[in-house]
């Protein structure tokens, strides 16, 4: 299939305009890996669901300033579009090239008792959370989901959650279309409200038909949350204050598997499990800890520690932000190449050994 002659007019200027734009303006992988060679290549073809190349790169030529810069429209896009998201992904996923498999899922539930509670004393985690991201079989992704697809999926999706028998699982729907004042007001307080997103999310069209077949999900300890249809179809979290990580493991496994028994998620061989961004890929795992480390932390070499131990640190207000007195949101860098219980077990040993150190320093 063949992309029509005004899309491919698109695409050849938005390539020009990432040319043009001096370096300081624009370091995205987008520009650097969307070479002449790369156009040509992609530039005509269209997936079987109706993508191009115009819906990956489209964010990445609005935001200048993107860091990536691409999303996969539908699962075919990765392999369809793959001159231009095989050097990508290899270059944000630690080397992971072109003829690089996933590992088989192994979430680890044999291994759980493994992961003993990391600061039984409570002094040094705030809390701890994991969750991965999930797209529904045979639906394609954000820019391609017409109102018909968001409304059915929700309405499968919230079927699923809310006849969970499980009791550390049940719990609530709350779907964004209709929201009163009150829930909005918890939500917000509880930390777990999503906002419709952002520029980069807007101009990839993720944010289409808003707020219709959005909503959140949360057990009665709020222990066990779903995001439905923010940036993913899926997301799903599990969390709970203190550093008992095997717990906050074994109950995401137990979502995950009850919503995998009743909607298949899509899975490649090469890639593991596929989102709508190319750097979520694979176990899709981001297994995270806000920890106290006001020593360590203060000291020259803390970003080159948790580099060496493949850790990723943030403020605990998310990407951008500052840390709060010596508190850090700590997670795995990994999240393709190796298994989801690896992804954990990163982030686990990591921030062991930066108690440790906490410990220890003077």
């Amino acid at each position: 299939m063949a992309a029509p002659a005004d899309v491919i007019k698109k695409v050849e200027a938005g390539f020009d305009k990432l040319q043009k734009a001096p370096a300081d303006k624009c370091s995205s992988l987008l520009k650097k890996h969307l070479t002449k060679e790369v156009l040509d290549a992609c530039k005509d073809k269209k997936t079987k669901l109706g993508a191009t190349l115009q819906d990956v790169i489209q964010s990445g030529v609005a935001n200048l300033d993107s860091g990536v810069g691409v999303y996969a429209p539908d699962a075919e896009a990765y392999t369809l579009f793959a001159p231009l998201f095989n050097p990508l992904i290899q270059e944000y996923h630690n080397g992971f090239a072109a003829d690089a498999k996933q590992p088989p899922k192994d979430l680890g539930e044999e291994k759980v008792s493994e992961l003993v509670d990391l600061d039984p004393e409570g002094a040094f985690i705030n809390s701890t959370r994991i969750r991965c991201g999930r797209s529904l079989q045979g639906y394609p992704f954000n820019p391609c989901l017409s109102l018909h697809n968001y409304i059915e999926m929700e309405s499968k999706v919230k079927k699923i959650l809310t006849e969970l028998k499980d009791e550390e699982l049940a719990g609530t729907y709350y779907p964004l279309k209709g929201m009163t004042k009150d829930v909005q007001a918890a939500l917000i307080k509880d930390h777990f409200l999503f906002k419709e997103g952002d520029r980069f999310l807007k101009e990839a069209n993720a944010c289409r038909f808003w707020p219709q077949g959005r909503g959140i999900y949360h057990n009665k300890a709020k222990t066990f949350l779903v995001w439905v249809n923010e940036e993913d179809h899926l997301r799903i979290i599990s969390m709970q204050n203190g550093g008992n990580v095997g717990a906050v493991l074994a109950r995401l496994i137990k979502g995950v598997k009850a919503i995998e028994e009743k909607a298949p998620f899509s899975r490649d061989e090469r890639l593991g499990y596929l989102t709508f961004c190319p750097t979520n890929l694979g176990t899709t795992v981001r297994a995270s800890v806000h920890v106290k480390l006001p020593k360590i932390s203060a000291k020259q070499d803390f970003k080159t520690v948790c580099d060496e131990l493949k850790l990723q640190i943030r403020g605990i207000h998310g990407e951008h932000s500052d840390s709060a007195g010596g508190v850090y949101d700590i997670s795995n860098k990994a999240r393709l190449g190796l298994t989801e219980y690896e992804a954990v077990k990163q982030m686990y040993d990591g921030v062991k050994k930066l108690i440790e150190l906490e410990k220890a320093a003077a």
